[in-house]
Formats: structure tokens, C-alpha cells, sequence
């Protein structure tokens, strides 16, 4: 298959502008799910386990098929989108949705994350499997180690944070404590900073626009949130470490 630069192009520009306008949106209000749905919301509502492994799973199966019925699919662009996004998806998909103890989630934002995966799933697995271009030296450029650096030590953050964040209360318990350990020590949004970390690691490592447009659109997506949490965290326990910062350690 030949590399669609239009469409590339074209859905990395509406990744940087739905990034922005979405950014802006959630300065004034939160995307009901999670904590922010209303216990007795109107509308047809998805299981936690279940909306998650739904939603999560474009993101999964698209490049993955792309990988599978791409005949000349060698090379450092397979290898990269096997050992970071797949691998990322993978485990969101079928760990952490059958783990999750969340709150259910609307159908509309189910429906409206089925999409945006999917588009993600196409936009990174084309790109990589048909679009870029790697020299043998790529592998030894720095770049390309710290990127890799980085997305799996954020991987590691974010996999760990959730852990905590299960763990926090008892089975039948529904009150929201005070998160410890780990990153959580740092920032209050632990598990959104490992996860920008991750998709900045991926960009790095990939050099490519639609990796960076990607981590830009999770960044104006989870960042706003883990601003949210902060905030809800400082209002709600007079015990709550003043020292800690919303996403990003020792900055914001």
C-alpha cells in the first residue's frame, strides 16, 4: 500500500486543532466520566469493564490488522509500533479494562472514544507501516533511545499509578482518599503523567507528526483532567500535600 500523505496530513492537522478546541472545553467543564459522572445520570450508561475494553480496542485491533495484512511491513517502523503502541494498547485494553473498578460511563463518550481510537489506530499504524522512512543509524541516534526511554519508564509510571489507584479503597468502599506512593508523591495526576510521558517518548522515538500531534492531543485531553483532580483533591482534604503539583513534577 502507498503512503496516503493527504490523509495523514490532513488527520494530523485535525489532531492539533480538536487538541486545542478540546483543551479549551475542559478549562470550563469535565468530560463526564470517571469521578464525574453524576451517580444517577440520564442516558444509557456502559460498565466500567466494559467501556473501557470496547473503547480501548480500536486502538488495538487497527494497527494490529494493518501489521497483519501488510505484506512488506519490515523494518524499524513495524518494530516501533509493535514495541510501543500495540504494546500500550494492549495492555489498556485487556489488563487494565478487566481490572478497572470505575464507575460506569455514558454511551456517548464510549461511542465518541470508539471513534477517535479508531481514527488514532489508522493514522499511527499507516504511518508507520507505509509512511516513514528510517536510515540503519536511527537506531543509535539519541532521539530514538530517549524516546524509547522515555515511553517505557512512563509506561511503568502509569501501570504502577493505576495499581495504586485500585488499591485505595476497601471492596463496598465509595469515598475518594488520598493517593501515596510512587509519583503520587510528586504530582496528583501520577497516572496522566505517565501516560504524556509515554505518547512523548513515542514521538521522540518516531520523529514523525503524527506521533507528535498524538501526544499534543493527549496532553490538551489529560492534562486539563489531572488539573481537575488537583483541584478536587485541594478542596476536599485539608491534609493534602501542598507540595505536590497537578501533572508535571515540581512545574505545574
Amino acid at each position: 500500500m502507498l503512503c496516503q500523505e493527504r490523509t495523514i496530513l490532513y488527520l494530523s492537522w485535525g489532531f492539533i486543532i480538536g487538541g486545542f478546541f478540546y483543551l479549551l472545553r475542559q478549562m470550563t467543564t469535565h468530560t463526564p466520566y470517571g469521578r464525574y459522572v453524576e451517580p444517577h445520570s440520564s442516558g444509557v450508561m456502559v460498565p466500567a469493564k466494559a467501556a473501557w475494553l470496547i473503547q480501548e480496542l480500536p486502538s488495538f485491533l487497527v494497527p494490529t490488522l494493518l501489521l497483519l495484512t501488510t505484506e512488506s511491513s519490515s523494518g524499524l517502523g513495524r518494530g516501533l509500533l509493535l514495541s510501543t503502541f500495540i504494546l500500550h494498547y494492549f495492555q489498556r485494553t485487556f489488563i487494565y479494562a478487566l481490572l478497572t473498578k470505575g464507575r460506569p460511563s455514558p454511551l456517548h463518550i464510549v461511542v465518541s472514544a470508539v471513534v477517535f481510537c479508531s481514527i488514532n489506530g489508522f493514522l499511527q499504524g499507516h504511518n508507520m507501516l507505509h509512511c516513514v522512512q528510517y536510515e540503519a543509524d536511527w537506531l543509535t541516534d539519541i532521539r530514538f533511545i530517549a524516546g524509547l526511554l522515555l515511553f517505557f519508564s512512563g509506561m511503568a509510571i502509569n501501570i504502577h499509578s493505576d495499581h495504586i489507584l485500585r488499591n485505595l479503597r476497601k471492596p463496598g468502599e465509595v469515598v475518594y482518599k488520598i493517593p501515596k506512593g510512587g509519583m503520587f508523591e510528586l504530582v496528583s495526576g501520577a497516572n496522566f503523567f505517565g501516560e504524556i510521558l509515554e505518547w512523548c517518548g513515542y514521538a521522540m522515538a518516531s520523529w514523525s507528526l503524527p506521533a507528535f500531534t498524538f501526544a499534543f492531543f493527549t496532553m490538551c485531553s489529560i492534562g486539563p483532567r489531572a488539573y481537575h483532580h488537583h483541584r478536587y483533591y485541594l478542596e476536599k482534604f485539608e491534609d493534602y500535600p501542598k507540595s505536590r503539583k497537578a501533572v508535571i513534577p515540581f512545574i505545574l
